[in-house]
This record gives C-alpha cells, sequence and structure tokens, in this order.
C-alpha cells in the first residue's frame, strides 16, 4: 500500500485540508445537541426563565449579549434556533470543501495510478499478459483501482468523522453526566468484540471475491469475442452454464459475506437502543430525586451523542470493509507495478542503411521455446541470413515454428538460445520502439479497431498524408473496396473489424503496414483469405513498391511463395532447406510434397509433369 500512496504526493495540499474541513463539520454537528438542551430547558420548560437566571452559565451570557437583561422563552428559542441554523450552515460548508477536496484527491489519485498501470501493461511482453490473462488486467485496472479510489476517499473523510464522532461524542457525554459515560463504556465491550469476531472472518473473503471477478470477466470476454464461434456451433447453454458457474460461485462468496456483515447493524441497533433506554432511565431517576444539572434538556443530549457515537463505529465497520477490499485490490495492483518487462529495449536508434551491410536479418544457432512449454524446443538450431530488398518465404506443416520464427524478429519473445540481428546489431541493443519502428507486421488474425478506415491505416503513420494513405489502400488491394462504402475511408469499422469479410481486413493490415514504409515487412498468413488473382495483383505491386525492403512472408499455398527469392522449409522447429522454387523442387522432399498435395500433380525426381 505504501508504493501506492507515492501516488497522493501530488495532491497532498487537498489530503491535507480535507481532514481539517471534515473536523470543522464534526465540531459543528457535535455543538447542537448542546444549544438543543438549552432550547428545552430555557425555552420549553415551564421555569426556563428562572433556570437560565439561576444557571447564569453560556446560555445566560448569550441572551444577555443579544436582548440585555430581559427577554422571553420564545427569544431564548428563537435565538438558539437561529444560532443552531447558523453552526449547521457553517458545518454544510465544511462538509461541501471536504467532499471536493477529498474527491479531487481520490480520482486524481485513482487517474495517475490508472494511467501507470496501463502503461506498466502495455510494456510487457506477450507471455507476462498471457500469464496474468486479459480477464484478470480488466479487473485490476477498473474494479481495483476503484475500490482504491474509494478507499483514498473515505481515509480523507470517514477516518477523520469516524474517530472524531467516537472520541467527541464520549467525552461530551461524559461532560453532560458522567453516568451517562459509564453506560456507553459499558456497551462498547460488546460493540467491539462483535466488529472484531465478523471482520476477522470478513476480511480473508475480499481476496476471494476478486479471484472469482476476474474469473467471471474472463468468460465474459472470451464470449463476447468469441460470440460467431459460439454460435456457429450453437454452444449458446454450454457457454451460459460456464458463465453460470463463475457466477454462482461469485455471488456465493459475496453472500457469505454479506451474511457475515450483515450481523453489525442489528447488534449496533440494539445496542444503541439498549444505551439510549438505561440513558433514559438514569436521567428520570437522577430528575426525580432532584439531582442538580440533570434535567430534560441534559437526557435529550445524551441520547443524541449516543446515537452519533453509535452511529461512529457503524462508520469504523463501513472503513474497515474499505480498507480490506483496498488491501486485497492494492495487493494486485502492485503485482502489476512490480512486473518488470522481461523484454526489455537497448539504447541502439536506427542506423544508416549504408552502414549496414548486405544483410537485413540473421538469427544464428537460434532455439526457442515458450516460458510455460515443456518438451522439445518449437525452434532449434535455427541459422539463416536474409538480405537485403530480398522477398523471403517461409513454408512448412501446421505447428511447425513458422509464426514463432517471425515472432523473434520484432522481440515479441527472446530466443532461448543463439541471437537474432537485424543490420549486424543484435536485437537486444535496439531500443523497442526503433527495432519495432523499422518494420511493418501483418498478423495471421487480422486486428483493427473501433475507428474509420482512414484511422485504422494511418496507425502505420499517424503522419501520413491523404495521399501516402490512398497509395498504400491501393498497393494492398484495398482502395477499390473502400470508394465502394458510402463514405469512402471516413467510414466506420465496427470493433474487430467485425463489419468487414476476412479479405477485406487482410488488404487493410496490409495497408496500415505499408504506410510505415518499413525497411522490413512481415507477412504472416497475411493473403489466406485472398483469392488467387487479388493475391497475385497484391504480390505484384508489393514488389514493384518494395523493392528495396526486406519481405518475409509465411504461408501455406505454393502459389503464394514461388515467386519468393528464396523459400525456406521447416519441418520439426528447424529449417531444413533454403533455396528458390526450382531448386527446393529439386532438392526438397517436404517441398515436393507440399507442392503435389496443392496441385494434384505427381512429382518424380523433382520435376513436375
Amino acid at each position: 500500500m505504501k508504493k501506492l500512496f507515492r501516488y497522493m504526493k501530488p495532491y497532498r495540499f487537498f489530503a491535507v485540508i480535507s481532514p481539517l474541513l471534515m473536523m470543522g463539520e464534526v465540531l459543528a454537528d457535535l455543538c447542537l445537541p448542546f444549544l438543543m438542551s438549552y432550547i428545552v430547558d430555557y425555552g420549553i420548560e415551564a421555569d426556563g426563565l428562572s433556570a437560565i437566571a439561576a444557571d447564569g452559565g453560556l446560555a445566560a451570557g448569550i441572551m444577555s449579549l443579544i436582548w440585555g437583561q430581559s427577554y422571553t422563552q420564545m427569544q431564548i428559542i428563537l435565538t438558539f434556533g437561529v444560532l443552531m441554523l447558523l453552526i449547521t450552515l457553517v458545518g454544510g460548508f465544511f462538509g461541501i470543501l471536504c467532499a471536493y477536496t477529498a474527491s479531487r484527491a481520490a480520482q486524481s489519485f485513482g487517474n495517475d495510478l490508472r494511467c501507470d498501470a496501463y502503461r506498466r501493461v502495455m510494456s510487457l511482453s506477450i507471455e507476462q499478459t498471457d500469464r496474468f490473462t486479459t480477464g484478470s488486467l480488466v479487473t485490476r485496472m477498473t474494479n481495483d483501482i476503484s475500490m482504491m479510489v474509494e478507499f483514498v476517499e473515505h481515509l480523507l473523510r470517514m477516518f477523520v468523522r469516524a474517530p472524531m464522532f467516537f472520541f467527541g461524542g464520549t467525552v461530551m457525554l461524559i461532560l453532560l453526566n458522567v453516568n451517562f459515560g459509564i453506560v456507553l463504556l459499558l456497551s462498547l465491550p460488546i460493540l467491539l468484540g462483535t466488529l472484531i469476531v465478523v471482520l476477522s472472518r470478513a476480511i480473508p473473503m475480499y481476496s476471494a471475491i476478486q479471484k472469482k471477478l476476474d474469473r467471471v470477466n474472463s468468460v465474459v470476454q472470451e464470449n463476447v469475442s468469441g460470440a460467431r464461434v459460439v454460435k456457429a456451433y450453437v454452444c449458446e447453454a454450454h457457454e451460459y452454464d460456464r458463465f453460470e458457474t463463475a457466477n454462482n460461485e461469485l455471488c456465493e462468496v459475496n453472500f457469505r459475506v454479506l451474511k457475515l456483515m450483515a450481523i453489525v447493524t442489528p447488534v449496533l441497533t440494539v445496542i444503541q437502543q439498549g444505551a439510549i433506554i438505561f440513558l433514559i432511565l438514569i436521567g428520570a431517576l437522577q430528575i426525580d430525586a432532584g439531582a442538580s444539572g440533570m434535567t430534560t434538556g441534559t437526557v435529550m443530549a445524551g441520547i443524541t451523542y449516543v446515537t452519533q457515537v453509535v452511529t461512529s463505529i457503524m462508520m469504523v465497520t463501513m472503513m474497515f470493509q474499505s480498507v480490506s477490499r483496498a488491501l486485497a485490490s492494492g495487493k494486485r495492483i502492485v503485482e502489476v507495478l512490480e512486473t518488470e518487462p522481461v523484454i526489455v529495449g537497448g539504447e541502439a536508434g536506427v542506423l544508416p542503411t549504408e552502414e549496414t551491410g548486405e544483410i537485413a536479418v540473421e538469427m544464428r544457432g537460434v532455439s526457442f521455446r515458450y516460458p510455460t512449454a515443456a518438451g522439445r524446443p518449437v525452434l532449434h538450431d535455427v541459422d539463416l541470413k536474409i538480405r537485403r530488398g530480398e522477398t523471403f518465404a517461409i513454408i512448412g506443416a501446421t505447428g511447425c515454428g513458422k509464426t514463432s520464427l517471425v515472432n523473434l524478429i520484432p522481440r515479441f519473445y527472446d530466443a532461448t538460445e543463439g541471437s537474432v540481428l537485424i543490420n549486424g546489431v543484435p536485437i537486444e541493443e535496439y531500443s523497442l520502439e526503433a527495432l519495432r519502428g523499422r518494420i511493418g507486421y501483418v498478423m495471421q488474425k487480422s486486428e483493427l479497431f473501433s475507428d474509420t478506415v482512414e484511422g485504422n491505416i494511418r496507425w502505420g503513420d499517424p503522419n501520413a498524408s491523404q495521399e501516402e494513405i490512398t497509395d498504400a489502400a491501393t498497393a494492398a488491394q484495398a482502395d477499390e473496396f473502400i470508394r465502394g462504402f458510402a463514405e469512402g475511408y471516413d467510414t466506420r469499422i465496427a470493433e474487430k473489424g467485425t463489419s468487414l469479410s476476412g479479405g477485406q481486413k487482410q488488404r487493410l493490415s496490409i495497408a496500415r503496414a505499408l504506410t510505415r514504409k518499413p525497411e522490413i515487412l512481415i507477412l504472416d498468413d497475411a493473403t489466406s483469405a485472398l483469392d488467387l488473382a487479388t493475391e497475385a495483383k497484391l504480390q505484384k505491386a508489393l514488389r514493384e513498391r518494395l523493392k528495396d525492403t526486406t519481405v518475409i512472408m509465411i504461408a501455406q499455398r505454393i502459389a503464394s511463395v514461388r515467386n519468393a527469392d528464396r523459400i525456406a522449409v521447416i519441418e520439426n522447429g528447424t529449417v531444413t532447406a533454403c533455396a528458390p522454387h526450382d531448386e527446393l523442387m529439386r532438392i526438397s522432399r517436404t517441398y515436393r510434397d507440399i507442392y503435389s498435395s496443392q496441385t494434384k500433380q505427381s512429382v518424380e525426381g523433382g520435376v513436375a509433369r
């Protein structure tokens, strides 16, 4: 929690002044019962005038100051009634300012904390975000931080209000009559005992609630993002059952906590009413016995102070609830903030092209295993040299490691063994911004955002002109269908591009990458949804446009890669052959088998018949 409170430093003025303002409000509230006792004893009681004259205290002094030596009981009621109203207004003014300053500090704290947590999430590697899970990160960024904001606001208000009411009310009660204080002190062990028993059992449950909420969020996120698959396989009932299970588990834990907390209010109410009854009884007996200092007004003021003290204990219950939830939430937020990115960039920037040599990308003895995976590595003993301006293709069976290999280039993951170099420099020496800024990446799954067509393409280069965006879309074979939309490039795209076909999404993703004018363009099965004619036009446009760009493409179809300068064949996580199409047909049985399976032709001796 200490690590989180450093976010309060910029707002320490509001954090300091808020409790002071709350003190002013509480002091105003503590004065009211005394003034009310004056109204009852001196303004309403039949012998009020003689009583105030005999008392000669604060009340008599105030009346003499305002009205002189002669005044009526109605004037007493009006005087102290107006005084109560003024004190209430002053207390209300302090309360409004306290609410503003506390909210300002808490919301600003939450804003800064949420921004830092988001920046940290964005800096984490893919393996780290996978370990946290999307649902858990969403919960930590929203619900957990909201709990911390609520806690800070309670800290600045209730954590001052409740203790002041408790101690101030107790002191005022004892000043009224010592016996009243004894009644309260006898009630406190029962009150505190109840709170300790309930909260000791409830506090551990709040961590369980957050974990159950993570699960609910994960299920919802999966089902919303995968709604089409759920509907296509008519699995609504199955997914509803899965959600219902997660939701019921959350409800069960919440119910257990609420049942525990539900005990507190009835116990406090019974104790409060019991204390009031004893207080009235003591007051009645002392009045009947003619004890000095005991009046009807004193009894009424005592009842108000008892109510304030017990109410403050109810506030303490809420405070402990807030503290318990904040401790659980704070721990989860700190876990995110303290997670150091596994992949950290170096300091090298973009090197001049003429100093980088002929080889654009090189892999030396590269092996790779996913952090949570066991068994044999996904890639092993990979040695590759990809020349500048070359169109380099990668082909192989599903699951052989093609995507894993290209993911090492922008450092989505780091190689377990060996090294990856760009322009002769190990990629670990580049800053991540410099490294990824020179790479255009079109992934297997096209990710588009809720924005216009132009806005999505402009992701490649925020400073791109309209002409550059149009040129990139034309090269990606997207300009024609974009202009077919009613609003053209200003057409809004639905979340995740659901309003577009698979081929349209792929072409927009390619246009986005081309807008960047990358030194290295990675196409990870980026044309799988295109027909052969459109793909042929796209490849022709890319060859004309990207003469100086190194293109690394993954594909399943021989037709997509046969015109590449070289094609690497991957089997069982390593490169078994690397050559142009014609040479591979002669030297690689695996490549011939792939070719044969796709062309339905028999291949003998490396020559297709």
